[in-house]
């Protein structure tokens, strides 16, 4: 009886050990991923201009770099779709406005692996500003402009910040972003459009190699 009781907790221990050794937080993984964007804007600049926010599709890929079980970071490269729907008037005129922003993100984030499950992420994101398609409507005419960036009234490289949650099941994994500007839109402060940094919501779908 004893020998069978010895067998049965080795085997046991031999499982816990072959277990630990295959937790994906000690591995170094690649990934990719896409989703949506719900952005809007804050800090802008003015009482009569009034901001909604809208959807944009986010696509990309990812790198997990372990440092031990319970920490790790995580950079990203990916294509981000921001932007706003607002209204607003000129000399008491109504008018509507929504831009769509194309962007590269480049988060360097922050693993707390709490458990195989479960991945607090955070840390800041560099953002550069590709395309900008504008379409301003009012009583009279509606007019649509679409520029890849040349202007340097713009404001093209954007620090952020970035904070969420990954969870995971096996190689599948759903992600939950918060994101907001430190810096506004207007390089020089003179932009005509209105001041304005980007706060958005991100969720994902990724898969891990």
């Amino acid at each position: 009886m004893k020998k069978i009781i010895l067998v049965v907790l080795a085997l046991i221990a031999a499982y816990n050990m072959n277990a630990q050794s295959n937790d994906s937080r000690d591995n170094l993984q690649l990934g990719v991923k896409g989703g949506l964007n719900y952005s809007n804007v804050y800090d802008t600049q003015g009482d009569e201009f009034k901001a909604d926010g809208r959807f944009g599709m986010v696509l990309g890929g990812f790198l997990s770099i372990p440092i031990g079980r319970f920490l790790g970071i995580q950079p990203e490269l990916l294509f981000s779709q921001k932007g706003f729907q607002g209204t607003g008037s000129v000399l008491g005129s109504p008018y509507s406005f929504n831009r769509t922003t194309n962007y590269i993100d480049i988060p360097i984030l922050v693993q707390l692996k709490a458990s195989e499950q479960f991945t607090i992420v955070a840390g800041p994101q560099y953002s550069f500003l590709i395309k900008q398609s504008d379409v301003f409507s009012n009583s009279i005419l509606t007019t649509q402009q679409e520029q890849e960036f040349t202007n340097d009234n713009i404001r093209k490289n954007t620090l952020c910040f970035l904070g969420g949650l990954d969870v995971n099941f096996d190689r599948l994994v759903v992600g939950g972003r918060v994101g907001w500007d430190f810096l506004n839109n207007n390089g020089d402060g003179t932009s005509a459009t209105p001041r304005y940094k980007n706060v958005w919501s991100q969720l994902t779908l990724g898969y891990k190699f």
